[in-house]
């Protein structure tokens, strides 16, 4: 399997060619960038361009990108206006959190990847029939977008009402979008387990997002090195290599002071998982 780290990660830090450089020197493939404000600001045509010169000659690829979630800088501690959520009901909100998601999507014209991957709502959200409308009307209108920069949209499953995995299939089922699913190995633990939702999810699969937890809070640990995580990672990984069509290991991890080196922490994990 590929070999690849979210750049969730880090953040909290500005993305920086340091810091990307650290991850090559890992021996790790490939990397997903989180969009977040304080991260990677893509409205700023310098550091795109920084990043687009970097990446023409390394080695490193970009598989994919996570869209963003919030426009401040604070995970959208800022109060409810700065929540970026496809299922906005109404139209003129709607609108206007599309055309963020494009603005990030745009980047794949400077820096090539393959997939967007994106949230249908929020966390802790309830299902809405209103609200799964809204998804689908943007979706239909981002996926056409993406493709024309040659990126797929890739649903993730996430704590909510309306992204288990029954849900997201039964979505892809009733809207005929022609999208596949990011497998998130943590947030399946802390709904109807891995096992049923990678039953449920396999043939869509197209990347994964990997990082462990107590099956109750969404902490982002790091799988077989941290405390507290309880995802059997044996069966885990017998179950993701069972595909014929392989697709990466994608650690989305928390940053954690207890790991001083965590781009070694993650080569770590990557030698463990395998040797499973």
């Amino acid at each position: 399997m590929i070999h690849a780290i979210s750049t969730h990660l880090f953040a909290n830090h500005r993305l920086t060619i340091a810091a990307l450089e650290r991850i090559q020197h890992a021996g790790i493939a490939a990397v997903e960038i989180f969009c977040a404000p304080q991260h990677l600001d893509y409205n700023n045509r310098a550091q795109m361009m920084e990043l687009c010169h970097w990446f023409r000659d390394s080695e490193l690829k970009v598989h994919s990108i996570h869209a963003p979630m919030y426009t401040d800088d604070v995970w959208g501690r800022s109060g409810p206006h700065a929540v970026i959520t496809i299922t906005e009901p109404v139209k003129s909100r709607r609108i206007l959190m599309v055309d963020e998601i494009k603005r990030a999507i745009e980047l794949a014209e400077l820096v090539p990847f393959r997939y967007l991957i994106q949230h249908l709502g929020v966390g802790g959200e309830e299902y809405d029939e209103r609200r799964l409308e809204a998804g689908f009307a943007s979706l239909d209108e981002l996926s056409v977008f993406a493709r024309q920069r040659g990126v797929e949209i890739l649903l993730e499953n996430i704590p909510n009402s309306l992204s288990s995995a029954e849900r997201l299939v039964h979505f892809l089922g009733e809207t005929h979008l022609h999208l596949g699913f990011c497998f998130d190995v943590g947030h399946a633990h802390m709904n109807e387990g891995v096992e049923s939702a990678f039953r449920l999810m396999k043939d869509r699969i197209r990347s994964t997002h990997i990082h462990d937890n107590n099956g109750t809070d969404d902490v982002h640990l790091f799988p077989l090195l941290s405390q507290g995580g309880t995802i059997d990672w044996k069966r885990t990984m017998d179950l993701l290599r069972s595909r014929p069509d392989q697709y990466p290991l994608v650690l989305e991890l928390k940053e954690a002071p207890e790991f001083k080196h965590p781009y070694e922490a993650c080569a770590e994990i990557f030698e463990r998982l395998e040797n499973l």
